[in-house]
């Protein structure tokens, strides 16, 4: 069965663009109860940055919420949902400005506001019933892909797995590269390599085709561009770059998949709470056997960017972490077909994939 996914509607680019968000929500204001909810990343609040500007009316509420503690979890939807749902009724429109977590939330939220009971319900494949509410994403950092990803990713009591369908993608972007200007460099560096790990794994299984392949080929050239090649580095030009190699490269895994990486870093981010795009890295530094040559150029762009990987983060874990990690990796049943094949649990076992924590 060949995937037919929605897209995104709507896509506006450029410097400054983030001043037209305004007049683009202007023709939804009277859907629902005529207000719309803003969530913004708390890193914001207060601060000299364009992404603080928001364009709330009297009417409007604004949600600033600290995605640094933790990703996105059920509660923490269910939690919007019925706070603003309780005192203001259903928005007009939600609108998330952020980094990929906060968008996460933003198309979760939209979801949940026009579908009963907890967002724990919804995690998985085409589990949502009802088309969720008008959304839009504006991402202040890039790479996560998050601005064009069918799921919205969020951590549940029993698992990490995304609310996925066909409602979940936003109904407008807005891509303006002066809001990821001066990202302090880890995070640039964590978030940009979630993009280039996305299309070395998008081409890196039995799911690949001509479709993702022509994505994530301009995603990865744009990728080396801003990260090893010369003139890499972080600069207005390399903004835009990575920017539109985010977008790509998510189309790219969104009609292939995602591997052993990924898997493996759904189970750390669970059980430690590490932020995504940094599992992500701490898993492809120790995977040669998947990804071949990428992985001896993700540790030159380490070392270019000076970049701090820890080692010997499993000497520290007990068995039974290692164990959980495992468990929530073996389930990603998808990532794992694509990486190894339809047979793959003929070839791994659970005690395969302790192991390959343990290199950690």
């Amino acid at each position: 069965m060949h995937k037919n996914f929605r897209n995104v509607d709507k896509v506006v680019f450029g410097r400054g663009s983030y001043s037209q968000l305004d007049e683009i929500l202007k023709e939804k204001r009277n859907d629902n109860d005529k207000f719309m909810l803003f969530i913004v990343d708390k890193y914001f609040e207060g601060k000299d940055h364009p992404a603080a500007k928001v364009p709330a009316h009297p009417e409007d509420v604004v949600m600033f919420i600290d995605v640094d503690i933790e990703e996105p979890t059920t509660d923490q939807i269910d939690y919007v949902r019925d706070t603003v749902k309780s005192t203001k009724g259903i928005p007009a429109g939600i609108i998330g400005i952020g980094g990929g977590s906060i968008m996460d939330i933003a198309k979760a939220s939209s979801l949940m506001f026009t579908n009963e009971g907890s967002s724990q319900l919804y995690q998985g494949l085409n589990l949502v019933k009802n088309p969720g509410i008008y959304h839009v994403g504006v991402p202040t950092l890039a790479g996560t892909g998050a601005e064009v990803s069918i799921t919205a990713v969020v951590t549940g009591p029993e698992k990490k797995l995304g609310l996925k369908c066909d409602w979940t993608p936003f109904n407008q972007i807005v891509l303006d590269p002066d809001l990821i200007k001066d990202v302090p460099r880890d995070q640039w560096f964590y978030t940009g390599m979630d993009t280039y790990i996305h299309c070395i794994e998008s081409e890196s299984g039995i799911y690949k085709n001509v479709f993702s392949l022509a994505y994530g080929n301009q995603s990865l050239d744009l990728c080396r561009d801003v990260f090893i090649r010369e003139g890499c580095g972080q600069s207005e030009v390399n903004d835009e770059k990575l920017m539109v190699a985010s977008l790509m490269g998510a189309l790219s895994l969104t009609y292939s998949e995602v591997g052993a990486c990924h898997a493996l870093s759904y189970g750390l981010s669970f059980v430690f709470g590490y932020r995504h795009g940094y599992a992500n890295c701490l898993a492809f530094n120790h995977l040669p056997e998947f990804y071949g040559d990428a992985v001896k150029e993700f540790k030159e762009m380490v070392k270019k960017h000076n970049i701090t990987l820890p080692q010997g983060l499993a000497k520290g874990w007990t068995e039974d972490e290692i164990t959980q990690m495992a468990e929530v990796s073996y389930k990603l049943t998808h990532m794992w077909n694509h990486a190894i094949g339809l047979d793959w649990k003929e070839k791994l076992t659970l005690e395969d994939i302790k192991d390959l924590f343990r290199r950690l």
